[in-house]
């Protein structure tokens, strides 16, 4: 007999050689799921077990889900289930359930083998390399959309490129230039504190002026303009793309690279060396007013030391580096723009994406620049 209120009944019977019989009554619902799931965990799995299904008088998902999850469990431990006396619609129902229960989950991961590591590396290596290669046909299909425009000035977009230097070289001045001018700030102020210990607080200023002009105004500058420029031009073309706006160009024979490609990656090789030269400007700014704050220095003191200690090649070699820089952001963030699918959660790892590689394409060119102009002596 069912218990009050429809509750389910369970009452479990030996039956010989090792089976035994479970038999259940009363609705098996959602409303009795909880008190229906915590009775059947306590029926042992140690042996086959068959349920007996003909006293129950509603059955539903909720119910048959547990009843699932019980015929699992026995299952794992190396047992079987059968079902009994349930009629059409319950067995039906007990049985798409069955079927649409989730896997168990991943089985228990054994002793990682060096033939798996090395496969790991390899796909991984396979990976790398491929997306290099990606990244050099974009590269080549910007140089080809750009001689081709050279040779039909005509067909350039002036507007365009107008409008993305304002974009990415206008708009980034002044978080360029502050960034800067802290920076300037950071290295008189800890530069003093070191120097001061050996009386030589006047070569803070070619520590400045080296750093700054060399690597960090235009390493930073990269940096801050690959966070927020990588970033709009996958967004921007992604988005084109999943509104299918890239096919509709290529429908009316129009060419996306020379449309979209060309003004954004042209307008940061423009745009980043001008960057630059703000950068130092304003972190040599910001290192001579630390510099007359914290040692006395004059700005006149400053300027004269400036001039004569620091060569011409440093501010050359930092320049140098800016269009690989802009070449790098430009074509990483256009390139991953078109990587993008027709779906918003690939719009935002694509972004996402062109931003880590792009900072980290940046500091390795920088890293490279740095070993090549050390080997040549410069």
């Amino acid at each position: 007999m069912a218990a009050e209120g429809g509750a389910p009944e369970l009452r479990l019977d030996e039956a010989g050689e090792g089976g035994r019989v479970l038999h259940l009554g009363g609705r098996l619902t959602l409303a009795q799921v909880t008190t229906l799931r915590a009775r059947l965990g306590e029926v042992p799995g140690g042996a086959d077990l068959a349920v007996d299904l003909a006293q129950v008088e509603a059955l539903d998902t909720a119910g048959a889900w547990a009843l699932a999850r019980l015929a699992a469990r026995i299952e794992a431990a190396g047992h079987g289930v059968t079902w009994q006396g349930a009629d059409a619609d319950h067995a039906a129902l007990l049985e798409t359930v069955t079927q649409s229960m989730p896997d168990a989950g991943p089985a228990e991961a054994g002793r990682v083998r060096l033939r798996d590591l090395l496969e790991r590396l390899g796909r991984t290596s396979v990976e790398g390399v491929k997306f290099l290669m990606e990244l050099l046909a974009m590269l080549g299909l910007f140089t080809d959309r750009l001689l081709r425009l050279l040779l039909r000035p005509r067909d350039f977009r002036l507007t365009s490129l107008v409008h993305h230097c304002h974009e990415v070289g206008v708009k980034a001045v002044p978080i360029v230039a502050l960034m800067a001018f802290l920076i300037g700030v950071v290295l008189a102020f800890q530069g003093s504190a070191q120097l001061r210990q050996f009386g030589a607080e006047v070569f803070v200023v070619d520590l400045i002026a080296i750093s700054i002009l060399r690597e960090l105004g235009i390493l930073l500058t990269a940096i801050i303009v690959a966070g927020r420029t990588a970033s709009a031009f996958t967004a921007a073309i992604g988005s084109m793309k999943m509104r299918e706006e890239v096919d509709a160009m290529r429908t009316l024979g129009l060419d996306p690279a020379q449309v979209l490609f060309v003004p954004r990656i042209l307008a940061l090789l423009v745009m980043l060396p001008i960057l630059g030269l703000i950068a130092n400007v304003a972190g040599l700014f910001g290192g001579a007013l630390m510099s007359w704050i914290e040692l006395g220095i004059s700005p006149a003191m400053f300027q004269t030391r400036l001039v004569e200690g620091t060569a011409v090649n440093h501010v050359l070699v930092g320049m140098s580096k800016a269009p690989v820089f802009a070449l790098i952001i430009g074509v990483v963030g256009c390139h991953a723009g078109m990587k993008v699918e027709g779906n918003a959660e690939s719009l935002g790892r694509m972004t996402s994406n062109a931003v880590v590689t792009a900072i980290f394409a940046v500091i390795v060119a920088d890293a490279a620049f740095s070993v090549f102009y050390a080997q040549i002596g410069v």
